[in-house]
């Protein structure tokens, strides 16, 4: 039986005596692909597939996937130096 660690089941060989993982342990849960959580593939990393990379490459293209950033349009109109609104 395993031992239920962070969601997933490791078995017990892969604990050290204090409860750690070892080093082949975290490598093999780390290495999930992020659209649908199967093994990596070397060829395809950090994804499972080709199909994975392309639903990724599209959910960024089609805007799913977005980067917040902070609206300046109100300090690029006003003149430089002009610093009328602060105290």
């Amino acid at each position: 039986m395993g031992l239920l660690l962070r969601g997933r089941t490791v078995n017990k060989v892969a604990l050290g005596e204090d409860g750690a993982m070892n080093e082949l342990a975290r490598k093999t849960n780390a290495a999930r692909c992020p659209i649908c959580s199967k093994p990596v593939d070397v060829a395809f990393k950090p994804f499972c597939s080709k199909r994975c990379a392309d639903v990724d490459l599209n959910r960024w293209l089609s805007g799913v996937y977005v980067i917040p950033v902070k609206d300046t349009d109100d300090e690029e109109e006003r003149p430089p130096g002009d610093e009328s609104d602060k105290p």
